[in-house]
C-alpha cells in the first residue's frame, strides 16, 4: 500500500463536473478518519459511489432498455429500435456538453461501438441471436444501438482506470496481450466453422495473466487482488446485465423465442473472454503502469513485502 504526494490528488480531477465537490470531499474524509470504524465505512461508500460513476453510461443504457420495454408506445410511428439509437447518441452529447465523460472515453466507446457492431453482424447472420422488433436504424439484422452496449463495458473500464489508479504487478507485455485478443476476437467468428478454442484460448489466458495483481486505490492506499478474479467478476455483473436486456426482449436467444428463461451461466465464459478483448482494447489508450513499491515500505508492512514478490 503505497502513498505519495501526487497518489492524494483526487481521481474527480479527471470529469470536470466533478470538481466543485473535491474540497467538501475531503473534509468529510478527514472527520472519517476520527474512528476507525467510520474510516471502514466511509471507505466502503466510496468505493460504491467510484463503482457507480465508472458505470454511468452503462447505467444509462439499462435505464433505456427498462424504461421503453415498459412505458415505449408499441403503435408510435418511431421504432423502439431506432428511440434507443436516438437516446444513445443524445445521451452521449449530453454526457460530453456536462463534462459527465472525457474526449478520451467517447473515443473508447466509439472503438468499442464498432468491435461490437461488427461481432453482432456476424453473430445474427448465424442466428446466434435475434433482434425481434423492426426498426429504419440497422445493418442486417442489428440495430445501431447494439454497438453501444458493447461500449458500456469498455467505457467503465476506461473510467474505473483513473477513478482506481489501477497498478499492475507481473502484467504481461502489449505484444502478447494484442495476439490473445486478437485470437479470442477470431473465435467468436470461427467456432462456427472449426472446433471452438475457448478453453485453449482460457489456458493461454491464465499462463498470461495468472501471475498479475492489479492494484486499485478507493481512498488513501492501494489495496490488490488477482486481476482474473476482478475480470471474473465483472464478467458476472455484465451477465446479470445480459439477463434484463433478454427479460425486456430487446434480443432474443433461440432458447427465449418461445417464452423468457434466464441466460444460461455458460454464457459467463463468452462474456469473460469478451473482457480480455475489451481490456486489451482500453489499454491501446491507458498504458498498464507498474505498481511501484518502496524497500522502505516493504518492510514495515508484511503485506507490502508478499505484493513485492508477487
Amino acid at each position: 500500500m503505497i502513498n505519495s504526494p501526487k497518489s492524494f490528488q483526487s481521481a474527480a480531477f479527471t470529469w470536470a463536473a466533478l470538481r466543485p465537490f473535491i474540497a467538501a470531499e475531503r473534509r468529510l474524509g478527514r472527520l472519517a478518519t476520527r474512528r476507525p470504524h467510520t474510516a471502514k465505512l466511509y471507505e466502503l461508500m466510496r468505493f460504491g459511489l467510484k463503482q457507480g460513476w465508472a458505470c454511468l453510461f452503462g447505467a444509462v443504457m439499462l435505464a433505456l432498455l427498462l424504461g421503453s420495454h415498459r412505458w415505449y408506445p408499441r403503435e408510435a410511428s418511431l421504432p423502439r429500435y431506432d428511440f434507443l439509437v436516438i437516446a444513445a447518441v443524445t445521451a452521449q452529447v449530453l454526457m460530453l456538453l456536462a463534462r459527465l465523460e472525457t474526449l478520451e472515453e467517447a473515443f473508447v466507446i466509439l472503438l468499442f461501438h464498432v468491435t461490437g457492431t461488427v461481432m453482432e453482424i456476424f453473430k445474427t447472420s448465424v442466428g446466434s441471436w435475434i433482434y425481434p422488433e423492426p426498426s429504419s436504424l440497422r445493418i442486417g439484422g442489428v440495430p445501431l444501438f447494439t454497438g453501444f452496449m458493447y461500449a458500456c463495458v469498455g467505457s467503465y473500464i476506461a473510467r474505473a482506470w483513473r477513478l482506481f489508479d489501477f497498478r499492475f504487478t507481473n502484467h504481461p507485455p502489449l505484444w502478447a496481450t494484442l495476439i490473445l485478443a486478437g485470437a479470442v476476437y477470431a473465435n467468436f467468428f470461427g467456432h462456427h466453422y472449426i472446433a471452438d478454442l475457448r478453453w485453449v484460448l482460457f489456458l493461454a489466458t491464465f499462463l498470461l495473466f495468472g501471475r498479475c495483481f492489479i492494484y486499485f486505490k478507493v481512498w488513501r492506499i492501494h489495496r490488490r487482488m488477482p486481476l482474473l478474479i476482478g475480470w471474473a467478476l465483472v464478467a458476472f455483473f455484465i451477465w446479470i446485465a445480459e439477463n434484463i436486456g433478454t427479460f425486456t426482449s430487446t434480443w432474443l436467444y433461440p432458447s427465449q423465442l418461445h417464452g423468457w428463461s434466464p441466460v444460461g451461466i455458460a454464457k459467463l465464459g463468452s462474456w469473460f473472454l469478451l473482457l480480455i478483448i475489451s481490456y486489451v482494447l482500453v489499454t491501446l489508450v491507458n498504458r498498464p503502469k507498474a505498481m511501484q513499491i518502496p524497500v522502505a515500505a516493504r518492510a514495515q508492512s508484511p503485506e507490502l513485502l508478499a505484493a513485492s514478490r508477487s
